[in-house]
């Protein structure tokens, strides 16, 4: 099965994306401007990335919006943060529990 091409416009002129997938030059998650909207059947972006690179011939299903991809990121790294919490509780909490059991070490 081929890759599919976008045939709608999905971003308009001088918005700000994200890469979604890496390019030449550009990995994933590098920001950049729309500079151009081109094509009919296919429709194609001009884009300017922030580490220096301009990529012509960009599909809509590489980039992302800037705003989406950041909030998606925030919602990641809150996950990751309370499932590092949650760990440290569940040790911390066997280690009180095996104290109680125990006795201080001290004792």
């Amino acid at each position: 099965m081929g890759t599919t091409i976008s045939t709608e416009k999905v971003f308009r002129r001088r918005q700000k994306v994200v890469a979604a997938v890496d390019m030449p030059g550009v990995p994933v998650g590098t920001f950049g401007k729309v500079w151009f909207v081109s094509g009919i059947t296919w429709i194609r972006y001009h884009v300017a990335f922030e580490n220096g690179e301009e990529i012509a011939n960009v599909d809509a299903a590489q980039l992302v919006d800037r705003k989406a991809w950041t909030a998606d990121h925030a919602k990641i790294e809150l996950a990751e943060r309370q499932a590092a919490q949650a760990v440290e509780r569940d040790e911390r909490r066997a280690e009180l529990l095996a104290n109680l059991a125990d006795g201080p070490a001290g004792h």
